[in-house]
């Protein structure tokens, strides 16, 4: 075990699977005292099985770790409360809060109920509010705190994916905003987009991802067809773990000379995410006619852009 968290306590959302669980296990291998938070649900939002969480913590204590679990549901504010009153009481402080938990709806737009809207926007985005504001407190009262959001490619536009989209690149925005505002309180705040095999990438239905191949609609910022290649046998860039050292070193001492940025933790790398600019204008020194504008646009501010979701083409015999 190290020691870069020695003396630190971490809440990790949605750590019983997948890249939450990877998290909590590299950070308690690096000293801190893990809050294995997580609600217990399946996919489709059924349930609540303790037994995953429960795992966690028996592997951080058989590691010599301390640890304890909590099954609050993210997008309720009263159980977030509980959460880190549960863990102040317990440990005395928290000095980490990774907010992994996240669910699937995807869906087209126009098939999409508001249920599958609000459920995907309420875990996500509102859980990110949920366990942020709480945190905060104990976090300002000793001028101390990493928090790291876990947002993700499809932020920047997934087809079938329009809730999770737009409550991914919220995270960002957010998270960007946080930075700001709590970085003068020695809290660094962080976007985190990871990758993974997880059950819920599993989940997304061979069939719409073939849809989306056949109309060459990048999911992610590369074609669905490269991102559902198999892995290869042994250790693979897709394995979830891979994402737990970025984020544990964000969560340590170190980590904090970062603050409001987007991190890469997907695969065998780190990234770091260049901040929205402008990269191209067109001007002149008066109004704009929209008729100077029907030609100036596409000849001179569009030019060379490609439009990631080209009109289908009708088959052979159709109109």
């Amino acid at each position: 075990m190290g020691d870069r968290l020695k003396g630190r306590v971490a809440i990790v959302t949605g750590a019983a699977r997948g890249i939450g669980r990877g998290v909590a296990l590299q950070m308690a291998e690096e000293g801190a005292a893990i809050v294995v938070a997580d609600f217990g649900g399946n996919l489709d939002g059924s349930g609540q099985d303790q037994g995953p969480s429960d795992q966690v913590v028996q592997e951080i204590k058989a590691m010599g770790g301390r640890a304890i679990a909590h099954y609050g549901d993210v997008s309720k504010f009263a159980d977030m409360k509980d959460l880190v009153d549960t863990t102040m009481k317990e440990f005395g402080r928290v000095d980490a809060l990774c907010h992994v938990a996240g669910i699937l709806r995807d869906r087209m737009v126009f098939n999409m109920t508001e249920e599958e809207w609000d459920a995907v926007l309420n875990v996500h985005l509102k859980g990110a509010f949920n366990t942020v504001r709480n945190v905060l407190p104990p976090m300002l009262k000793q001028q101390y705190g990493r928090i790291l959001l876990f947002s993700s490619g499809s932020g920047l536009g997934s087809t079938g994916q329009a809730n999770y989209s737009a409550a991914k690149e919220g995270m960002v925005g957010f998270a960007r905003a946080l930075s700001r505002e709590l970085g003068p309180h020695g809290i660094a705040v962080n976007a985190v987009y990871p990758g993974g095999n997880t059950r819920m990438t599993q989940s997304v239905p061979a069939a719409a991802a073939q849809i989306r191949a056949a109309a060459g609609i990048l999911r992610q910022g590369r074609p669905v067809s490269a991102a559902a290649a198999p892995a290869p046998d042994g250790p693979s860039p897709r394995d979830p773990e891979n994402n737990a050292p970025s984020v544990t070193w964000l969560c340590s001492e170190a980590g904090g000379a970062i603050s409001g940025h987007v991190i890469g933790t997907s695969g065998w790398q780190a990234s770091r995410y260049h901040p929205r600019q402008v990269v191209k204008s067109i001007h002149q020194p008066r109004f704009w006619t929209v008729a100077e504008l029907a030609k100036a646009v596409p000849d001179q501010l569009l030019d060379g852009v490609p439009n990631p979701a080209p009109k289908l083409q009708p088959k052979e015999g159709e109109a």
